[in-house]
């Protein structure tokens, strides 16, 4: 199925003390407010780290620029950049919104300036509703369209060197962001990683993070993991950071295979980035860093 419907709200939801996870992956209407978070019950709203603005609304995705360091937040209302953490002034603390209003889902940043995204546009921009996989090179001013506008939403994208995996209701990959080629049809991917090869693709899916060594053609469950709820590859390496949904940050050092528990988020998981110098979280829309493994976490 290609999402073409807007109805749904995406939420991450814990539905037992032992973790399991129930997700729709549609996005919001504008007038249905703030996404659901997946924190453990009972757990006080999040008030840690660089708060977002309330018309940001929900948050899909979170990045690192590698060219500049800022950090970068796909949300309802579009792209947020926060200046670099090695930026300790008043600055670095206000979010600057960046480009047009479009309900950003999937995100994934190739380089410098260069992201890729998909979702619905707002009302005063001027493209197919959904918009696709579209691609800005000057850090989010602008976006264009690269393929599929106005047949798919992908609600979960990552990348490696040269691979762009995504999830719009199959499982698909590109490597060039005109041409795609399906993958294993029993994944619906909640959240993905990607190594840098392309090889090993570990996707979130509602019954546990599954993992497949041959680019996504097949995938196995990984015994003993979390129950996850969001996953990014650190870049260089077998590293790969989790969340589960009850904010417990995991890490694996042998691409997915085995995991350990590091720490706990302050809030709702909702957007994750990891790199050899920091992890930086989106939890009940505010954004916090940490350089410690994810054993502690603060604002910058």
């Amino acid at each position: 199925m290609r999402n073409k419907e807007r109805a749904h709200s995406r939420t991450l939801t814990a539905l037992t003390a032992a973790g399991l996870l129930a997700v729709t992956t549609a996005c919001a209407e504008p007038e249905e407010g703030v996404q659901a978070h997946a924190g453990a019950p009972g757990r006080d709203a999040n008030s840690l780290g660089v708060a977002l603005p309330e018309e940001a609304g929900h948050v899909h995705g979170v990045g690192v620029d590698p060219g500049s360091g800022e950090v970068l937040v796909a949300s309802h209302a579009g792209l947020y950049t926060v200046p670099a953490p090695e930026r300790r002034t008043r600055e670095a603390t206000v979010p600057a919104h960046v480009g047009p209003v479009i309900d950003l889902m999937g995100f994934t940043v190739r380089g410098p300036g260069h992201y890729l995204a998909s979702g619905h546009p707002g009302g005063d921009t001027d493209m197919p509703d959904p918009v696709g996989l579209i691609e800005t090179r000057d850090g989010g001013r602008n976006w264009e369209a690269l393929s599929l506008a106005g047949e798919s939403d992908f609600h979960a994208l990552a990348s490696g060197d040269d691979l762009v995996v995504g999830f719009d209701g199959a499982l698909r990959a590109t490597g060039d962001g005109t041409a795609w080629t399906d993958l294993d049809p029993e994944v619906a991917a909640i959240d993905l990683a990607v190594s840098d090869d392309g090889g090993t693709v570990i996707a979130v899916t509602d019954r546990g993070p599954v993992r497949s060594t041959d680019g996504g053609a097949g995938f196995e469950a990984v015994a003993g993991a979390p129950p996850l709820a969001l996953v990014d590859w650190v870049p260089g390496g077998g590293t790969v950071f989790g969340v589960a949904v009850d904010g417990g940050v995991h890490r694996s050092e042998n691409a997915g295979a085995t995991w350990e528990r590091t720490g706990e988020l302050p809030g709702g998981p909702e957007a994750l980035h990891a790199d050899e110098d920091q992890v930086i979280v989106v939890a009940d829309r505010h954004v916090a860093r940490s350089t410690d493994l994810g054993a502690t976490f603060d604002a910058w």
